[in-house]
């Protein structure tokens, strides 16, 4: 987001330039990502944390460079705004401001509510302040609100809605203002929405609502999507005449369910979703009216407060000796105070000589629930850089993870391959967990996104989606690995199986081979991609070969994501250990994947079981080996992997290697079927081999690949 730094100069007295500025509250955790304009339009980039909704806006940032400098934060309820014109922020306001203040003091006359509010739902809105002004004039707003609100790049609408986008950005506290004629029956109801509900939201979309919604209504409808979106039929325009502000707490959770459903994120929720201040309520509509009666009209009444229940936040215990235990013992009592104090905190010393205090946490720091978040508030006031570099004590050995030394050399051999690890969310859709994967899926609750809706029951998604993020910043080239955990429900439990995942593109392939023997893969060459698949097999078996996996089985049966000619599933001692092959051209066309891609997932689990592999050492053979070629003709339907178990079967002594050596298809060899040159590598541990040794061996190996179907070529 982005704060003004003169806007933040207007609550505090700061002899430091805005560089320095920056510098400092980063240090402190509110970090300033980048600085743009100069002078009084000098703008901050801030990086604010999602625990911190009361640092996004200029006064909470101002209440930060406070402590941080220890100079005096001057009071919102006291600030009062210039009339256009004005240059001088810390001057006196213009006499029109001033009858805006006094009619803010003024009291209602009559104990009957000013606006009658409704709240059926106290556990969900336990606050709702509201303010009616009348006689309005809406019309631009006055140069130094349209200045600011542009330096942040706020869209201006008219000064009563600019108002409330003023004070959001000033002190935090989302505000909406209704056209208070268009209210049916003059009331106000927060209540849940009912079945079939619709609301027509500010951004012109009609949207059926849930029970579960939170709703603000008049006698007749909704009005307001709460803590999220007002309602079309009620927002001010050119016509409007009466005006009434309103401000209230909504619960975070209710506020993010209804964003997440209504796929709608704004300003208010963000800060709704994380917990506004309960205290300022009252206060932010007081600003907003003291801003709109700048342009005209007339204040009815005092604030309407509605509070259905207090929230009051439990004091936490502060312990000086915990403070020495995490922090050092350079940290007095008196120095925790006075950093404590400086933030807001209300601490009251008890115990013996203050050995620990009874910290009032602010209403506005709702991020502060234990005693680590206290210490957390003293390390970054007190300044990082002043801690000295230290050890912490240690005790014992260190234990290493059962299979810590196995990971360890999958990653340097994924490394060696040239593949650089990564790591991606842990969430995606339901859409890609359906696609890739037959797993039962954990749903959570309160999802970030659509996109991040279940916990990852395949690491395939992952990698797809940052393959595509590297393709669409034209890096092309691309090796990454991934080792992690996946999300299932077996048998109504939970379980976290270990994966790891490999994914290229296809350029990165067939950069490995000669400049010579390069094809071209822009064209979508199937000779490319045929070749690419087996560089990438050979990748896979590579990081195999750090687990006793025995004799592998390939087969065909692979999930659908993958191209059905191009993939293969690895079994080892019947336990599927890999799976792997290019995506099919459906994924490649739906995630818009500006080459072919090849990916491989691991099952950790299995491949842990089976152990690292065993490192043998043989002699070098006393006797010469003898190799032989047999050329066969197959069905298209037997593959190489059933040639190899059927002369695995035959566990011949002397053999050594069976491994193909070239394919042929076309000329004399009919339709549906191939030529395969097959060498054999025969050798003995007790003398030399003997032609009639050779022929017997070779005569095996024959008839168990005739049984196959093949027929020998002479």
């Amino acid at each position: 987001m982005k704060l003004s730094a003169n806007w933040i100069r207007d609550f505090v007295d700061l002899t430091v330039d805005d560089r320095r500025l920056a510098d400092d509250l980063t240090a402190a955790g509110i970090a300033v990502e980048g600085i743009s304009g100069s002078g009084a339009d000098t703008v901050f980039e801030m990086e604010i944390g999602t625990n911190r909704p009361d640092a996004m806006n200029h006064y909470g940032v101002a209440r930060e460079a406070a402590a941080i400098y220890d100079v005096g934060l001057k009071p919102l309820s006291s600030f009062g705004l210039q009339a256009s014109g004005a240059s001088d922020p810390g001057a006196e306001a213009p006499s029109k401001s001033k009858k805006s203040d006094a009619a803010l003091k003024r009291r209602s006359s009559t104990e009957s509510p000013v606006f009658p509010i409704t709240v059926e739902e106290p556990q969900l809105c336990p606050r709702f302040s509201a303010r009616v002004i009348k006689n309005v004039k809406i019309k631009p707003s006055p140069g130094k609100i349209a200045h600011r609100l542009q330096l942040i790049d706020q869209r201006l609408i008219s000064n009563a809605v600019d108002a409330t986008n003023y004070i959001l950005w000033e002190m935090g506290k989302p505000t909406h203002v209704f056209d208070m004629d268009l209210l049916e029956g003059g009331l106000l109801i927060i209540r849940k929405a009912k079945v079939g509900e619709k609301l027509k939201t500010l951004d012109g979309v009609e949207r059926t609502l849930s029970p579960e919604d939170l709703v603000v209504a008049d006698a007749k409808r909704p009005v307001g999507l709460a803590g999220v979106m007002g309602g079309y039929d009620t927002m001010i325009t050119d016509k409007t005449k009466n005006i009434l502000i309103e401000s209230a707490w909504w619960d975070p959770l209710t506020v993010r369910k209804t964003a997440r459903r209504h796929e709608i994120h704004t300003d208010a929720s963000h800060r709704f979703e994380r917990g506004a201040d309960f205290e300022s309520t009252v206060l932010s509509c007081d600003l907003v009216a003291r801003l709109i009666l700048e342009s005209g009209g007339e204040l009815i009444g005092d604030a309407v407060d509605v509070v259905s229940r207090r929230l009051d936040q439990a004091p936490v215990i502060l312990r000086v000796s915990e403070v020495h235990r995490i922090l050092g013992d350079h940290l007095t009592g008196g120095h925790i105070f006075h950093i404590l104090k400086k933030l807001g905190f209300n601490l009251i010393p008890e115990g013996e000589e203050d050995a620990e205090f009874r910290v009032q946490v602010p209403s506005w720091r709702l991020d502060v629930e234990r005693e680590i978040d206290l210490i957390e508030e003293i390390a970054r006031l007190h300044g990082y850089d002043k801690f000295a570099n230290t050890l912490p004590a240690f005790r014992g050995a260190v234990v290493e993870l059962p299979n810590a030394a196995m990971d360890k050399a999958f990653r340097e051999r994924a490394r060696a391959l040239g593949y650089n690890e990564a790591v991606s969310l842990t969430f995606i859709s339901n859409s890609d967990a359906e696609r890739f994967s037959s797993a039962s899926v954990l749903e959570l609750e309160n999802p970030l996104s659509e996109e991040a809706r279940v916990m990852r029951s395949s690491m395939a998604p992952g990698m797809l989606d940052m393959l595509a993020w590297n393709l669409n910043r034209d890096v092309e080239d691309v090796r990454l690995f991934e080792m992690g955990k996946v999300y299932e429900l077996r048998d109504g439990e939970r379980i976290e199986p270990e994966r790891a995942c490999l994914g290229t593109t296809i350029s990165a392939l067939m950069k490995s081979l000669p400049a010579d023997a390069a094809l071209d893969v822009s064209k979508g060459d199937n000779a490319a991609a045929a070749e690419a698949f087996r560089l990438f097999k050979g990748d896979v078996e590579n990081l195999l070969a750090v687990f006793e996996c025995g004799n592998l089985n390939l087969d065909r049966q692979t999930g659908e994501y993958f191209h059905p000619g191009r993939s293969a599933r690895i079994l080892a001692n019947g336990a599927v250990v890999a799976e792997f092959g290019q995506i099919a051209e459906s994924v490649k066309s739906d995630r818009k994947l500006r080459q072919d891609i090849f990916l491989a997932e691991f099952d950790l689990d299995v491949l842990h079981k089976l152990g690292p592999r065993r490192v043998e050492v043989e002699a070098p053979a006393k006797y010469p080996a003898v190799e032989r070629d047999f050329s066969f003709v197959f069905s298209d339907d037997v593959e190489f992997g059933a040639m190899q178990r059927a002369v695995s079967e035959l566990r011949l002594q002397v053999l050594r290697s069976f491994v193909p050596v070239e394919i042929f298809r076309g000329g004399s060899i009919g339709a549906g079927k191939y030529s395969i040159l097959l060498r054999i590598k025969l050798q003995s541990d007790e003398g030399t081999l003997r032609d009639d040794q050779i022929a017997a061996a070779s005569e095996q190996i024959v008839k168990a690949l005739q049984k196959l179907g093949g027929v020998q070529r002479v």
